[in-house]
């Protein structure tokens, strides 16, 4: 990066930073620290899409279409069907009884014991994705940049953890206001420079990226095997966002902080209408990338990394085959802009085949040869676009947008973790009449300690392997049998705490042997698939117990 980057980028985190600070200098009780009812439903919409707008969408998105197209908006669909549900029915209910918490109005339905299990099952699961939401980005600037990836860890999960140390709820609220502004901006500037680029006009972009199977965004067949169909949208994607929404504290936080019910809502609909149109945005970004790198010679593999193994034979053959196919691949495509006929295309379709099998070569060549280099490059295509091929200042701010998604929604698991910890566990169990100052000081300390255990997470995260995709697998290892407590909670009165609690620690050993056999590929079942299921079990199961039980 050129000196003016290096300038954007540092004004615009030391700007967030300080704004936030700022903001939330007045904020002197642990209530307004927690969650101070204060909030426009604008701010809380843009709250809810901040926290769940994490960096791997803006490093991994992109490279989702430049690989598979549009597919992946079908993730999103069941996301407005979750907003109508918890707007209707569980917004109500929180603001009457007047919770900081989700997992408050669980005592008064089940007893403390299933409040306070529900809640650790949170922490568990929420104090591992905020180490990953620091991880993930951090890797890859680290490796595409040059950093050290120990200090990229350490540096963004600090800046995180001092302005929400300070500030607490308004902090967050505050920064992620101008953190969404940097976003946008910067996804606008984006398109707009990639548009500019482009060798081709829009209208045969569209249909040579249409042609190549890019632009279809819909797929109805039916399988648990594939992630990313219509099927597993509606039915495993409603169910995750409805736990994700409506019982995640990361999220519940943030609607919380609307001034009133009506406010919650509006915000809450304001997400779910305009979150699919900005994934669909960002997709889209994606595929022009992918029509932008036909007319430009790539690496082997996006992962800079890979390039130890350019000496190689393997490698050298590999990348000589490679060069053939994209001079082929050019001659093709300046025939198709002058005719646009379906022969031409179908040879187009056939090289571009055959680029996908050497890419994957490649891969097999880096898994076989150096297993510890990431082979999966698709988490690397966008900002490799941003590095190479944008102008200076224009990739400082792109930076800023990574590392500004991946603080808004680290400082919101850090606030939610340190909420449920000091009113769940520590306000309830071993502190509940000291003083407010008490109270203020305990939350600001379980904020660092939060913090720390996150920054501990991440720079350790090398030991583990594929932590880019692993944010909504290990809530789905989680959010399932979670709902089912609360779908208990409202919807079925004669089924008690005992038989709640029970059914937790029955349910929640079984979601996870069921993911560990998919993983160890004893069995096809993908992971959204997990939620409706850990749901559904927890209702079973706590119904039978409850007669059991009973008698």
């Amino acid at each position: 990066m050129k000196q003016l980057d290096w300038i954007v980028l540092v004004g615009v985190l030391l700007f967030i930073v300080v704004y936030g600070v700022y903001k939330s200098r007045q904020v002197k009780t642990s209530d307004s620290f927690l969650g101070g009812k204060t909030n426009p439903w604008w701010m809380v919409g843009l709250g809810i899409m901040a926290t769940q707008a994490s960096a791997i969408t803006f490093l991994s998105t992109p490279g989702q279409a430049f690989n598979d197209g549009l597919g992946f908006v079908q993730f999103y669909f069941g996301l407005p069907i979750a907003m109508v549900i918890l707007c209707v029915w569980v917004l109500p209910k929180f603001f009457k009884m007047n919770v900081l918490t989700a997992y408050e109005y669980l005592e008064k339905r089940f007893g403390l014991s299933t409040r306070i299990l529900t809640a650790i099952l949170f922490l568990i699961q929420r104090g591992l994705a905020a180490g990953i939401t620091i991880f993930a980005p951090a890797i890859i600037l680290s490796t595409i940049l040059g950093w050290n990836l120990m200090w990229t860890n350490i540096v963004i999960g600090a800046l995180v953890t001092i302005y929400t140390l300070i500030g607490g709820t308004e902090a967050v609220s505050q920064t992620q206001k101008q953190q969404m502004i940097v976003i946008f901006i910067g996804m606008f500037l984006a398109f707009f420079l990639i548009m500019q680029n482009l060798p081709l006009d829009f209208n045969d972009a569209l249909l040579y990226s249409g042609q190549m199977g890019k632009l279809n965004p819909v797929s109805f067949e039916f399988d648990v095997s594939n992630r990313y169909n219509i099927w597993s949208a509606f039915l495993g994607g409603t169910f995750l966002f409805l736990s994700y929404f409506g019982t995640d504290q990361s999220q519940v936080q943030r609607y919380l902080t609307g001034k009133s019910l009506k406010e919650a809502r509006l915000g809450l609909l304001f997400n779910g209408l305009f979150k699919i149109p900005m994934q669909f945005f960002i997709l889209f970004i994606g595929v022009m990338v992918f029509v932008f790198f036909q007319f430009e010679k790539t690496p082997l593999n996006f992962n800079p990394l890979s390039q130890k193994l350019e000496n190689t034979a393997e490698y050298k053959d590999l990348n000589a085959k490679f060069d053939k196919n994209f001079a082929q691949k050019n001659e093709k495509i300046a025939e198709w802009k002058t005719s646009h006929s379906e022969k031409t295309m179908q040879e187009l379709k056939d090289l571009h085949t055959e680029e996908v099998a050497i890419r994957g070569d490649v891969k097999k060549l880096i898994d076989e040869k150096a297993p510890e280099i990431e082979s999966n490059d698709k988490d690397y295509v966008f900002i490799y676009y941003i590095l190479n091929y944008l102008p200076t200042g224009i990739v400082g701010l792109l930076i800023a947008v990574i590392l500004s998604a991946a603080m808004s929604s680290t400082a919101s698991e850090l606030n939610a973790l340190a909420t449920t910890t000091v009113v769940d566990i520590y306000k309830r169990n071993f502190a509940p009449n000291i003083s407010e100052k008490k109270y203020l000081n305990a939350s600001r300390l379980f904020t660092l300690m939060w913090g720390m255990i996150a920054i501990f997470f991440a720079v350790n995260a090398s030991l583990f392997e594929n932590l880019i995709q692993a944010v909504n697998i290990v809530g789905s290892l989680f959010y399932g049998v979670i709902l089912g407590v609360f779908a208990i909670a409202f919807l079925f009165p004669k089924i008690g705490g005992k038989a709640t609690m029970w059914s937790i620690l029955i349910v929640e050993p079984i979601i996870i042997l069921l993911y560990y056999l998919d993983f160890s590929e004893k069995i096809e079942l993908e992971f959204l698939w997990l939620n409706p299921i850990g749901c559904l079990l927890m209702i079973a199961v706590a119904g039978i117990l409850e007669r059991v039980l009973g008698k």
